[in-house]
């Protein structure tokens, strides 16, 4: 491995170009930026500004080197990759990656969902995989903006080798905070089921403090996380603490007053009035979104442990038919959304 680590970031998408460009403000390490034609584009006509809850950093398009493809020999020259494309492309990824990066070269899915690490895995053996958790939010107004809106930390599974801890020393270098568990397991099913929320701010188009300090919202979501914790009870499947509180009791302080919620919320995270889901962007840019790898996994799993989950099936039906009415949020307000959840519930 060179003394300058080499990161690949595939998928420079709103986490991506967060995390890609941090390395980049920071001069920790050479990163080559992965993405679609529009990325590359943009990118080169207005470099890549990293905006984090209230600081900016912009990297002038001449120092960037954007990719949009994972054959290109500056990836295949890459010490490291960071996956950071939706689920539903996870395997023709690894399996791209498999032809190109080298036995050594070590990899981190910062993804969402639970199933993404284990299927780069298969496919890339020998090479090391760390799965990892984002538990912040960003998003891309454009331009090259990639605009953090919410605190937290990457939690990403501890790691002795050499060439996994040169990867997590640039990432700690470039002032990202992370956290190293021996079991991630919890942790991504505690992700997985705070991230069932994304569904309703894709549906209803509102920010995610609106979705905070709404009651008929809030409603929607606490009898989603109720059904889907049930769920994870019958599989047997523990679920670590959320910012410190226990996941059980997350439907309870979603029903509290409004005055109350605002007091929780505020001490337990920095949420940017833009603050919205990933969801809601896919939907408004049409593309597919990953419902099916968030409230589906826990249709699948309510399946597999013979308890229903007809309010996570109806999200998915939702959002299916948002993504097949073409780009846009339905914009459902919280009334018209808890009568469509309960429509064939």
């Amino acid at each position: 491995m060179s003394t300058r680590l080499r990161i690949a970031v595939i998928g420079a998408g709103s986490i991506g170009g967060f995390v890609g460009g941090t390395l980049l403000a920071a001069d920790v390490a050479d990163v080559v930026l992965v993405g679609r034609p529009r990325l590359r584009d943009e990118l080169a006509a207005h470099g890549l500004t990293v905006r984090d809850l209230g600081r900016d950093a912009t990297v002038a398009a001449a120092r960037l080197a954007v990719e949009t493809a994972i054959d290109a020999p500056a990836v295949a020259a890459c010490d490291a990759a960071l996956v950071c494309v939706k689920s539903a492309q996870t395997a023709g990824v690894a399996a791209e990656l498999a032809r190109v990066l080298g036995p050594d070269a070590v990899i981190a899915s910062l993804q969402n969902g639970v199933g993404n690490a284990a299927t780069l895995r298969a496919a890339l053996a020998p090479r090391q995989v760390l799965a990892a958790i984002v538990s912040f939010n960003v998003v891309s107004p454009g331009h090259g903006v990639f605009h953090r809106t919410m605190d937290g930390p990457i939690v990403v599974e501890a790691a002795t080798s050499p060439a996994a801890r040169a990867l997590l020393a640039a990432l700690r270098a470039a002032g990202l905070h992370l956290e190293e568990r021996a079991d991630l397991g919890p942790d991504q099913w505690s992700k997985l089921v705070v991230n069932l929320n994304n569904a309703v701010s894709a549906l209803s188009g509102a920010p995610t403090r609106q979705l905070l300090l709404s009651p008929g919202y809030r409603r929607v979501v606490a009898a989603v996380v109720d059904e889907a914790l049930a769920v994870l009870r019958a599989a047997g499947l523990p679920a670590a603490r959320f910012r410190g509180l226990p996941l059980r009791i997350m439907p309870a302080i979603l029903r509290l007053p409004t005055p109350l919620v605002r007091v929780v919320t505020r001490a337990q995270m920095k949420v940017d009035p833009e603050a919205r889901s990933s969801m809601w962007e896919d939907l408004t840019r049409g593309r597919p979104t990953e419902v099916d790898y968030l409230n589906g996994e826990i249709v699948r799993l309510g399946e597999r442990t013979g308890v229903a989950a007809p309010l996570n099936r109806r999200i998915v039906e939702l959002v299916h038919a948002a993504e097949r009415a073409g780009p846009g949020s339905p914009g459902l307000d919280a009334a018209a959304l808890w009568a469509a959840l309960h429509a064939r519930a």
